[in-house]
């Protein structure tokens, strides 16, 4: 059973058995931190990232045989909004960095590695960004492009934020990716916000998360329509800025 005190889940990835990436389990597991293991294989990461907030990739020869994974991590670290460290040599980051941009690296770390520093800098992120104090990630869905890039801006520094621009996308990205909250457009082609609302409650991956609707309309029909949804709230467009982050910030107090 793993301790109950532990705080945020490390996942080391490498391509081969190495000794120091495996010690770094033992030294991460002595000062209560969860660390997985995970060979640089797509399929074996796909199945075995719940629940990390922090991936180390530890680099050794040949990274360019691993292209595909690079590729993938790339991926999973912007979707899922996860923390990438790098351990390595200077040509092996050169390499990586042509994969991965370096805004999506928070460190990188080179040989010969100092681990008291990694493991302090590492419980000092998680502490930062696991378990209460993880920053919330929030989907906004709504086909008028101009409205949805503006809540983004208004919300970005507070929240991760995910966008969808149809109920469709929405819910094929809600498969693969967790988020907190769906500020979802009421009205949109295609398929509606009570119709994806619908389909996210009638899904068990998806039926805890929480939805608001957005709408430009404040009929009592409208309302009444979703009720049966739960919603968590429903928001008119007029809304700004402030009047928005206070809403989600009493949400997530609530929560």
């Amino acid at each position: 059973m793993e301790d109950q005190n532990q705080t945020g889940k490390v996942t080391i990835i490498s391509a081969t058995e190495s000794f120091l990436a495996k010690s770094l389990i033992s030294k991460f597991k002595s000062n209560d931190i969860n660390t997985a293991f995970l060979h640089a294989n797509i399929k074996e990461i796909e199945d075995s990232l719940e629940d990390t907030d922090l991936l180390i990739l530890y680099m050794s020869d040949g990274m360019d045989e691993i292209t595909d994974t690079l590729v993938y991590l790339k991926d999973v670290v912007s979707d899922r909004d996860l923390g990438l460290i790098l351990i390595g040599e200077l040509d092996q980051y050169n390499m990586v960095k042509k994969i991965i941009p370096e805004q999506s690296i928070l460190e990188c770390y080179m040989r010969p590695l100092d681990i008291d520093l990694l493991l302090k800098n590492v419980s000092a992120y998680l502490e930062k960004n696991s378990g209460e104090n993880r920053k919330k990630t929030i989907m906004i869905v709504d086909d008028d492009l101009t409205y949805m890039w503006t809540v983004r801006e208004w919300l970005s520094g507070s929240y991760h934020v995910k966008m969808a621009n149809n109920g469709v996308q929405a819910i094929s990205q809600l498969a693969k990716n967790k988020v907190d909250l769906v500020l979802l457009d009421y009205e949109m082609p295609i398929a509606n916000g009570p119709q994806v609302a619908a389909m996210l409650k009638n899904d068990t991956d998806t039926d805890h998360i929480p939805v608001m609707f957005l709408t430009s309309h404040g009929e009592v029909e409208s309302v009444l329509s979703v009720v049966n949804l739960e919603p968590a709230d429903y928001l008119l467009k007029t809304i700004d800025k402030d009047g928005l982050l206070k809403k989600l910030e009493n949400f997530f107090e609530k929560k």
